[in-house]
């Protein structure tokens, strides 16, 4: 297993590949007026909903508008039954949406034909799901390879580059092993293996690791974070796991009851939750581990000493250590290597006593 990239590590993230504009999905026939004059315009969206349900439909998704730009890691997470499965399958029309749009480079995937659809998911999505979904009757190459053969690229060619998916998710000398042969954590790699063999640009992974036990899950998060940091995919990554997303995400979108109800980074959430529901996922985050230097930081002062600096990503955990060995205030860098602060001891123990006090 190798080492996954720092969460301090600068990243450079790209413009928008995903955008999705007030995307609706609703179940059921309304019994009054159409669907679409309900949840058309911009009706105030917590009112359509009463009015959904009073009809006996189910708004699953609920106006729901987010973007995801090029290289980043963007975690949906919520309770079961909050939305977040059904949106990441609207994004690739696996399920239909009610309404809204969905943009992937600019193109509306809800106008496609399903010819033109079946093109989109072929060459730039890859996804992967909580049921594996290996076909128990092929060895693991055979596996990573068949969405290559489903685009009838040559068998030499395709097994070449189903070669390099395994070798790049750790399972080479396990070409000729059958999934039953294989441990939970080793039929999840082929099923990531499988989805990176078409290239994709962008990957969607719904609950990819919730079925995996604790060490093995620990360690498919260091492998997702390696490959991230090999490949720089356009990720929107499901969840049901706070801890989890606070690991994985760039930035995270909590849901609850089909509606976004707060988007920002890990230490946006812990540090400023919008509401009780957000602040009852933080309550038990270490928060030194989260909160980065960026989000604390105070404007740089005059004479500032630039030669003494750490990442914006920084974790307060790592920021204990560096004060220690070098008091004195620290230039903060943002991804783009300018400095946008300074951090102080006096910034993170405020901090921590903060924290300490939220939990009394």
């Amino acid at each position: 297993m190798h080492d996954p990239p720092g969460p301090d590590e600068p990243r450079t993230l790209g413009p928008a590949r995903i955008v999705c504009r007030r995307v609706w999905k609703v179940y059921g026939d309304p019994a009054g007026d159409s669907l679409s004059s309900l949840i058309a315009g911009d009706a105030d969206p917590p009112a359509v909903i009463d009015r959904l349900r009073a009809e006996g439909l189910i708004p699953a998704v609920c106006n729901v508008s987010f973007e995801v730009f090029q290289g980043e890691i963007f975690v949906i997470m919520g309770l079961s039954g909050s939305g977040k499965s059904t949106i990441v399958r609207c994004l690739s029309r696996l399920i239909e949406p009610t309404a809204g749009e969905v943009l992937i480079d600019d193109q509306d995937i809800v106008n496609l034909t399903p010819r033109e659809l079946i093109e989109v998911r072929r060459h730039k999505m890859g996804m992967v799901f909580q049921n594996f979904g290996l076909l128990p009757h092929l060895n693991v190459l055979d596996n990573v390879a068949y969405p290559l053969r489903v685009q009838g690229i040559p068998r030499q060619e395709r097994e070449k580059r189903a070669l390099e998916m395994i070798e790049l998710v750790g399972l080479d000398g396990r070409e000729t092993s059958f999934p039953r042969e294989l441990s939970g954590g080793m039929q999840q790699r082929v099923g990531i293996a499988r989805s990176l063999a078409v290239k994709p640009d962008i990957w969607l992974l719904d609950e990819p690791f919730s079925a995996l036990d604790p060490l093995i899950r620990r360690q498919m998060q260091d492998e997702f974070l390696r490959l991230q940091g090999v490949l720089k995919k356009t990720i929107v990554f499901i969840t049901h796991d706070f801890l989890e997303a606070l690991r994985l995400a760039d930035r995270i979108a909590i849901m609850r009851e089909g509606q976004i109800v707060q988007t920002g980074s890990p230490a946006d959430l812990v540090l400023n939750p919008a509401g009780d529901y957000v602040a009852e996922f933080t309550r038990d985050v270490p928060r030194a581990k989260v909160v980065t230097a960026e989000s604390i930081a105070e404007a740089p002062a005059n004479g500032l000493d630039v030669s003494r600096s750490v990442s914006g990503r920084t974790t307060i955990e790592k920021l204990l250590r560096d004060l220690a060995r070098h008091p004195g205030p620290l230039a903060v860098r943002g991804d783009d290597g300018e400095i946008v602060g300074q951090i102080t001891g006096d910034l993170v123990l405020q901090a921590l006593a903060q924290s300490t006090g939220e939990d009394e």
